[in-house]
């Protein structure tokens, strides 16, 4: 299994920033994160100097999201729907962006639950619960 340092993670949201602005090419998932990092212009400063994102760590002394964790999240979840693991999280990442009207929203909404169901295991020490989690999802779908 592929276990990226966080140094590594903000390296590469860093260089996917700087190819897509000097009209680089870029992989599959490249493109992906690209995507994301143009829905999210308020993290484009935070993404411009890879070498200053590595040494600031994982502080975000002024209350902001940190935005490399926010970033990955979205990854993880528009990887969650395309292979629909945990099963079901598709149909319900599907339902909540036509309940909210936007996919970018549904998925913020979602990441509440995916944040929700890491803390719970780690909390708990046991392996996250994706029923729970997809029960989440569609809660944030159907309540009015």
């Amino acid at each position: 299994m592929f276990q990226p340092s966080q140094a590594d993670v903000r390296r590469f949201f860093c260089a996917v920033l700087a190819k897509s602005r000097a009209a680089q090419p870029l992989e599959a998932l490249e493109t992906l994160a690209s995507l994301w990092i143009a829905e999210h212009p308020e993290y484009h400063a935070d993404l411009a100097d890879a070498e200053r994102a590595v040494q600031h760590g994982a502080a975000t002394d002024d209350g902001r999201t940190n935005p490399f964790l926010h970033l990955s999240m979205h990854l993880s979840i528009s990887e969650q729907c395309s292979i629909d693991q945990p099963r079901g999280i598709r149909q319900a990442v599907e339902l909540l962006a036509s309940r909210r009207g936007s996919l970018h929203d549904a998925h913020h909404d979602a990441m509440e639950c995916l944040g929700r169901m890491l803390w719970e295991s780690q909390r708990a020490g046991r392996p996250p619960d994706g029923d729970a989690y997809i029960d989440c999802v569609q809660r944030q779908a159907t309540r009015d």
